[in-house]
């Protein structure tokens, strides 16, 4: 057989077993979104954003409270977790090359490895039973201490991406390194950092068992931060454990709004994104 056929040959095969690798990790994904859409689609209408659960027996009512409450949960986790995060990747990636960056970086990979429901437990110790309430700021440090492990690796990992010869020339005109570090570095590696901020929050999210233990859940409108708060993946457990049917056909409505709401973020976050760095591409061609 010719050399160039048996090249060519090989290049399709490769070619389709990468195509077709692809399709299969595409494929649970995809089968799982539309398995939810066809089960909780038929419960997903005005009365589930508006209207408070219903008492037990009762048919009706939504989730609005847990909506909030899973929204409240994740911005509170945000505010303290992503500085967190991205500082330490910055620490890691710019002066990271000692044993105490190792053993960083270490703990780092352990703690992203460890059960949600043992960090829930510890957040029970540290707030809960020192307020001797369940609160929505446990429930905040409780996913804030998932979030900062991936937050700060996937910083790490980006920065270390950008071009050594970008640090050069910054540094040669005489710009600071704290400013070339915001500055250039930073803002080059935004995408890569975004995405690992995202990644965080659609784990932490969906995330039930450290929620059990700090935030508890709540079947009114939130009272405060000192106080239980209703979540989605905790309201989607209750209802999933209950022997109604009706509560069956909202847990299905709450996970599909719950997956709904991580696409979304991750969407609207690529909108703001690229068409900045898209001109920025622009720019360096025309140069």
């Amino acid at each position: 057989m010719n050399i160039y056929i048996k090249r060519k040959i090989i290049n399709k095969l490769m070619c389709g077993a990468a195509f077709f690798s692809a399709l299969l990790t595409l494929a649970p994904l995809i089968s799982i979104f539309g398995y939810v859409i066809s089960k909780g689609i038929t419960s997903v209408n005005f009365d589930f954003f508006t209207h408070l659960p219903m008492p037990v027996g009762e048919h009706g009512g939504g989730m609005s409270n847990a909506i909030v409450g899973t929204l409240i949960l994740i911005g509170l986790s945000c505010l303290w977790a992503i500085p967190l995060g991205v500082f330490g990747g910055v620490y890691l990636a710019e002066f990271g090359n000692n044993k105490f960056a190792a053993a960083v970086r270490f703990s780092a990979d352990v703690l992203n490895g460890i059960p949600s429901i043992v960090i829930g437990i510890f957040a029970y110790t540290v707030f809960v039973l020192p307020m001797k309430s369940f609160s929505a700021i446990s429930g905040a440090f409780a996913l804030g201490i998932i979030m900062v492990p991936t937050i700060m690796r996937a910083t790490e990992e980006m920065l270390r991406m950008v071009p050594f010869a970008l640090r050069e020339a910054a540094l040669a005109l005489g710009v600071s390194q704290s400013r070339m570090i915001v500055s250039i570095v930073l803002k080059t590696a935004l995408p890569g950092i975004l995405t690992g901020i995202l990644l965080a929050i659609a784990r932490i999210a969906g995330e039930t068992a450290p929620l059990l233990f700090t935030a508890f859940g709540n079947r009114f409108w939130p009272q405060g931060l000192n106080q239980p708060i209703a979540a989605l993946p905790l309201q989607i457990f209750n209802y999933a454990i209950s022997p109604y049917d009706d509560w069956h056909r909202q847990a299905w409505a709450g996970a599909l709004v719950l997956i709904l709401m991580v696409f979304l973020i991750s969407l609207l976050t690529r909108f703001v994104i690229k068409p900045k760095y898209r001109r920025k591409e622009m720019i360096w061609k025309q140069k």
